[in-house]
């Protein structure tokens, strides 16, 4: 038997601003829309691959996300952690923490909260990604 992590919903208080950040700001497109009559749903995935990100707005819960403790972050791979960072802020993301280099691993991290309050973090990696997984450096180019 083999298993695969393939696709994460999770709940948007507006997704038309929720995919402004993931698709305009992040680079990840959209590949469809659905209207479930109360719920909006939109899904989005990177042309290299990877897990698909579900967006669902649900019109009949109104007010913010509530995030509760279950989520802790989400991570986005990247070729270039401070040009997605600046991206990310400059379209209105709260910063939590400015790209730094880690000692224990190879890589630059970034945090920023995103229209929703959800964590996302931006990896760099500097010695190829682990094995299965896209390697933003190799397969793509930054949104610009």
């Amino acid at each position: 038997m083999v298993s695969i992590l393939a696709q994460y919903c999770i709940n948007v208080s507006n997704i038309d601003r929720a995919i402004e950040f993931w698709e305009g700001v992040i680079g990840i497109p959209v590949q469809n829309r659905t209207d479930l009559g109360t719920i909006q749903e939109a899904v989005l995935q990177s042309a290299a691959g990877g897990s698909r990100l579900q967006l669902a707005q649900h019109d009949d819960i109104p007010g913010p996300v509530d995030m509760g403790t279950a989520m802790w972050k989400l991570y986005v791979n990247t070729d270039d952690c401070q040009a997605l960072y600046d991206r990310a802020i400059a379209a209105g993301c709260e910063s939590v923490s400015a790209p730094a280099r880690t000692e224990r691993w190879p890589v630059t991290v970034a945090f920023v909260k995103d229209f929703d309050g959800y964590l996302v973090e931006f990896v760099e990696y500097h010695e190829g990604t682990p094995q299965g997984v896209p390697d933003p450096k190799t397969v793509g180019h930054s949104p610009t």
